[in-house]
């Protein structure tokens, strides 16, 4: 596997902005609109690099910050990514689409055959906002990180603890990480530079599962530049910049 390295926005599409014309849609191609910059969007573009699908899901980029009309007129009312265009519709909502991607094209499966893996997953996903959101508020507060963002990796290094067959979050690689992994890729970079706070420091199985992320092609061709994520983070600084309101 290769190693994690920040990807290079020379070797992926251009971001469509409001001057770029539309892509011929509803043509019989599918395609995966996503945000370089946007961890829900990473969520959805992980899951297709992972099944293998580069040749059968078409990545569009979006610019957020000077977004097409046509996105909104012509291909998801709601104005947000990710979105994805198949069989003639259009879906949206991330953990939703890593689930019909999972179930609607071929690859290797991101869910466990395992009932009790299937339960804690659809535990841990119902989570992800909620740790999300207590992480988020915490950026903009002055001082240091609050007992309640200890708590939240915390519930996150116990519930790596819970199988032994791997060192993700069911054992082995699965929908879960992909929920998650874009958002501690954030976290760690900003709680440490802005908090001076280790995510990972007494949380070794926390650590071990960010090692592993990196092994895995999938996950580290979607990897955004630390001083391009710290650069616009100082200059969005609060929690408009990561709240979800902020993507859409």
């Amino acid at each position: 596997m290769a190693a994690a390295t920040p990807l290079s926005f020379a070797t992926l599409p251009p971001s469509l902005d409001s001057t770029s014309e539309p892509p011929a849609l509803f043509d019989g191609t599918t395609r995966l609109y996503i945000a370089y910059i946007c961890p829900y969007a990473q969520r959805t573009w992980i899951a297709r690099n992972y099944k293998g699908l580069q040749e059968k899901i078409k990545l569009v980029p979006i610019d957020l910050q000077n977004r097409p009309a046509w996105y909104k007129e012509k291909v998801y009312s709601s104005n947000k990514v990710p979105s994805l265009e198949h069989n003639n519709e259009v879906r949206g909502e991330s953990l939703d689409l890593v689930k019909y991607i999972d179930a609607h094209f071929e690859g290797p499966a991101l869910t466990p055959d395992d009932p009790a893996k299937q339960q804690f997953a659809e535990e841990l996903l119902s989570y992800s906002d909620s740790f999300n959101t207590t992480v988020m508020k915490d950026i903009p507060a002055k001082g240091d990180v609050s007992g309640d963002v200890d708590a939240a990796f915390d519930k996150l290094e116990e519930a790596l603890s819970k199988f032994s067959d791997g060192p993700f979050f069911l054992g082995q690689f699965s929908l879960v990480d992909i929920a998650y992994a874009p958002f501690i890729e954030r976290y760690q970079t900003i709680l440490h530079s802005l908090k001076n706070y280790d995510i990972t420091q007494g949380r070794p199985k926390l650590a071990l599962w960010i090692e592993e992320l990196k092994k895995i092609d999938a996950y580290t061709e979607t990897i955004i530049d630390p001083q391009e994520l710290l650069a616009a983070t100082k200059k969005k600084f609060g929690v408009k910049y990561f709240h979800r309101s902020h993507f859409i």
